[in-house]
């Protein structure tokens, strides 16, 4: 899905501080997802790959690793927001990531956005924070809560 905004150059984005960037679309999250990413990540604990086991277990079935509902924030991002114009952009780093609620297989996410603030950094480029929250579908607490810290150069 293309980003439902677009946005060219340092000042256009500088020009999105204080911005709600809105929601994303839901995204499924599947027991094959789960398990390529506990393969990716050699994280194979039960509450994650063992679907009998775990359907005993506190959350009444297997859950997504707190990582990979995390890992998603970049693919449900580029539905937000898409950055022209500029010759570099970078993942700077999270400043807080804390996962409130586990995501049961079969729960959907998505993502909410807004643009904290953008400031100036040396080499001609600018800072943006954002604050995220992966939401699911119909519960009040959300999966994860992150600031996330982008840098994108002239």
């Amino acid at each position: 899905m293309a980003a439902s905004r677009t946005v060219t150059g340092l000042a256009e984005i500088k020009a999105l501080a204080g911005t709600d960037l809105g929601r994303t679309d839901w995204l499924e999250i599947t027991q094959d997802r789960v398990n390529t990413f506990a393969d990716a990540t050699d994280d194979h604990q039960w509450i994650h790959t063992d679907q009998e086991r775990a359907a005993t277990g506190p959350f009444g079935g297997t859950i997504a690793h707190g990582y990979l509902t995390l890992s998603l924030v970049i693919p449900l991002f580029n539905q937000l927001l898409a950055i022209e114009g500029t010759s570099m952009s970078l993942n700077y780093g999270l400043d807080k990531v804390r996962f409130p609620r586990p995501v049961k297989v079969g729960a959907k996410i998505c993502l909410h956005g807004v643009v904290e603030s953008v400031e100036e950094v040396a080499g001609n480029g600018v800072e943006m924070r954002l604050a995220f929250t992966v939401e699911i579908e119909g519960s009040d607490k959300p999966a994860c809560a992150a600031q996330a810290v982008y840098r994108h150069y002239a």
